[in-house]
This record gives C-alpha cells, sequence and structure tokens, in this order.
C-alpha cells in the first residue's frame, strides 16, 4: 500500500502558518508530512525561509497521528552532523516516535551562507558519507560510552546523545544517481528522490536497499481555476525545471530569477499538473507508484491556497489515490 504525505513548503509560508496548515492536512487525512530545510527561498516570489527544526518542534505538539520528516537536511556544512544527530534524536522524542530523518548533499543556496567553499559534487558525497556514518554512530552507541570520529572532513570528540528515543531515528538518503543511491543503499533506511525514476530504485537495490522504503516528492497546483493555478506554479516553481546539476550550484534567489527568466508559463504547465482536474494529479502521483515509491508526498504550490487544497484532497485527491 502507497503512503500519501503533506509538504510544509518552508520557502513559501511563514512558520506558523506552516503548522496551521499541517494541522488541517492531519485531519484531511494525509498519512505523513515532510518539511524542506533551506536557508533562502529559491525565488525571491516565494517570500520565506524559517529555520525546519523549530517548525518541526512546534508541528510535533501541534498533532497527534501524522508522521514528520526532514525533506531534506544537509549535514556537511551548514550544521555539523553530530548537531544533527541531536537534533533528530530530540524530534523523535518530542514527536513520539513519528520523526524520520532524510538527508542530502545539499544545494549552494542555503549552504554557503556559513562563509565556507562549496565543495564539488564528489566531495558533497563523501562527506555525506561521513556525516550519515557520524549520525548513526550517534544514535546506535552505547549509553555509557562515546563516539570518536577521525575522517578527512569531520571530526568528533568524545561525543554522547544525553536523550536517545525510545525507537531508533529512520534515516534517508536523497539520491539522483549511482553515487547517492550507493550510498542511500548502504547506509540508509530509505532512498528519497523527487523524480519517478525507476532506474533509481533499482540502483539503490543493488547497493542494499531492496526492502527499504522510496519516498518521493511531487509538485501540484491545485485550484478551480486552471490559468490561475499555471500562473501560481509559473511565478513560484518555475525553478523547477532547472534539474539538480543546476539547483545545487546557484548560490541565491536572484541567480534563480535570472536562470528562469526565459521559462515559461506554457512549459510549468507541461512540467507540473495544474488545475482542478484530479485525474492530471493522480497521474502525476502515479508516475511514481509506477517507478516503485511506495510512499509519495506532495507539494501544494501557493501559501494561500493550502486550505483549499487540503479540503480538496480530502473529499476527492486522497480517495482517488488510494483506489489505485
Amino acid at each position: 500500500m502507497t503512503n500519501f504525505g503533506y509538504t510544509m513548503m518552508c520557502e513559501q509560508s511563514r512558520p506558523d502558518q506552516l503548522v496551521r496548515d499541517l494541522q488541517r492536512a492531519e485531519k484531511a487525512g494525509f498519512d505523513f508530512s515532510v518539511i524542506s530545510d533551506h536557508y533562502q527561498p529559491w525565488l525571491p516570489s516565494q517570500g520565506h525561509s524559517g529555520y525546519a527544526w523549530s517548525i518541526l518542534g512546534a508541528a510535533a505538539q501541534a498533532t497527534e497521528r501524522i508522521g514528520l520528516m526532514t525533506y531534506v537536511t544537509c549535514p556537511i556544512l551548514r550544521y555539523h552532523p553530530a548537531v544533527v544527530a541531536q537534533k533528530a534524536a530530540t524530534m523523535q522524542i518530542l514527536s513520539g516516535n513519528r520523526f524520520r530523518l532524510g538527508l542530502g548533499a545539499g544545494e549552494n543556496l542555503n549552504e554557503h551562507v556559513v562563509g565556507q567553499r562549496w565543495p564539488s559534487v564528489g566531495v558533497r558525497h563523501e562527506m555525506l558519507r561521513e556525516a550519515v556514518d557520524i549520525i548513526a554512530a550517534l544514535f546506535d552507541h552505547d549509553p555509557g560510552g562515546t563516539v570518536n570520529y577521525r575522517g578527512d572532513y569531520f571530526q568528533v570528540e568524545s561525543a554522547k546523545l544525553w536523550d536517545l528515543p525510545d525507537r531508533r531515528v529512520p534515516i534517508g538518503v536523497a539520491v539522483s544517481g549511482q553515487a547517492s543511491c550507493e550510498l542511500a543503499g548502504t547506509k540508509a533506511d530509505m532512498m528519497i528522490a523527487v523524480e519517478p525514476r525507476a532506474e533509481l530504485g533499482q540502483m539503490f537495490d543493488r547497493a542494499g536497499g531492496a526492502g527499504k522504503s522510496r519516498v518521493g516528492q511531487v509538485a501540484i497546483a491545485y485550484d478551480r481555476d486552471r490559468d490561475a493555478a499555471i500562473k501560481r506554479a509559473h511565478e513560484q516553481f518555475r525553478w523547477f525545471g532547472l534539474g539538480w546539476k543546476v539547483n545545487a550550484d546557484l548560490p541565491n534567489p536572484d541567480s534563480f530569477e535570472s536562470a528562469t527568466q526565459f521559462v515559461t508559463p506554457d512549459q510549468v504547465a507541461e512540467a507540473l499538473s495544474c488545475g482542478p482536474d484530479v485525474d492530471e494529479h493522480v497521474e502525476a502521483v502515479k508516475a511514481f507508484i509506477d517507478a516503485g515509491f511506495d510512499e509519495v508526498a506532495m507539494v501544494q504550490i501557493g501559501a494561500d491556497h493550502q486550505e483549499s487544497f487540503t479540503t480538496w484532497a480530502e473529499q476527492e485527491l486522497l480517495p482517488a489515490l488510494r483506489s489505485l
């Protein structure tokens, strides 16, 4: 059975609104939720970027059932992996074991703010591998002992998590190609991807991921007015079509504004499902199911359109998806 999730998009809404939106999503019947962890929005028109970990703490107290997950946190520059482990363990306790830690190699957009050189993709994957090892070691250490680590990129000195949850935090790794799939398959409990490509799951399986969960994410723009949905998607999400090789390296929202200045609304409408047609949105989600994903989170584009989306999702979208 496929689980369907709701995305708290930090870049498009205020922190307090994100928590209220999540409460509505829980009531609407979404199975889990994910949250982006950015320092800046992709485009100036999105206009927000609250601190995801504070929002998660508030969300844990404001909800009862729905799962919580970072999608994703980068533990290689802006955060040290030992601190990420502490944050994740704390979230697992506060949420009553509803939290999962999604990790990725990050984007220059968010990581350059700490004033360090943005590494090449190969180096980022090496750093992420060390970070996952450190986080896992801290999750698994003997309560009476400590963790010491000497890597090429990170050092840990006599560290321990003094508050460990009853249930170990599951770790997911975001993938886009061979190297990241191998890392996820060997080190993680789940695979994370924003492209419905079956070959990602196949590479994940070969690296040891067989039987583990695959969590996808798809952006949609529900609106009774299709033209309004397309306009909103173009204003706020046209960056999505650049691809991750570009998205990972651009340094600020103005760069994304310039890089997408010639993207047209028609091109966005071809790439994203927009409007009131439930079947069109179901097909967008189904692409992930057909590619082997057992969990799919949806991003509803537009801060002011979350309440209408969750109402519609409860009445139409989720029943249609669960009937597949």
